[in-house]
């Protein structure tokens, strides 16, 4: 007898479980798969995916100090980095109290973000939504004095997050 009523009970709770499911795909509002999000018109698309590698990125160096060298030497610590450093040459606005300046177009905010890093968060970022290459300019001013260590640049790759959309930019979407 009292397997009956546990054969009963449990083929109760199957029916009832069966019958939930059932409502609950029929009565479904997200049936359609979610849609992809565009730029909205006016827009440019920018590139906020983290470098997987230095490798990825491409800088110039320049000094706006007059300390004589000082780019060759950075751009030197940029490479053994693994950067791929294009240009290196000297400012002709000196930058006295300055540690960094990143200025970078849509195709390298995620890229910039990385190397606000390497400045601990201390580089100024100068943002233009018309330049079209994937190019970093690191412009290196009389506050700076080394690179941050490979865990100092993970810690403030932690602390900054995700890189967002500057202004008149939306995400890059592949």
């Amino acid at each position: 007898m009292a397997r009956i009523r546990a054969i009963a009970i449990v083929s109760t709770l199957a029916i009832i479980g069966i019958v939930l499911a059932v409502v609950t795909l029929t009565r479904d509002t997200q049936s359609e798969p979610p849609a992809v999000q565009r730029c909205p018109s006016g827009y440019v698309p920018a590139n906020l995916k983290l470098p997987e590698a230095e490798s990825d990125v491409n800088i110039n160096v320049f000094n706006a100090t007059n300390t004589p060298n000082l780019a060759t030497n950075v751009a030197s610590d940029f490479t053994n980095r693994k950067f791929k450093v294009k240009k290196v040459g000297d400012e002709k606005k000196k930058l006295p109290d300055t540690v960094a300046v990143l200025r970078y177009g849509p195709k390298a905010v995620g890229a910039a973000q990385l190397l606000r890093a390497y400045f601990l968060d201390d580089a100024e970022n100068q943002f233009d939504i018309h330049r079209e290459d994937d190019i970093i300019d690191v412009v290196i001013g009389g506050g700076y004095r080394q690179l941050a260590t490979p865990t100092e640049m993970r810690q403030a790759v932690a602390q900054l997050g995700n890189p967002e959309a500057p202004d008149g930019t939306c995400a890059e979407t592949k």
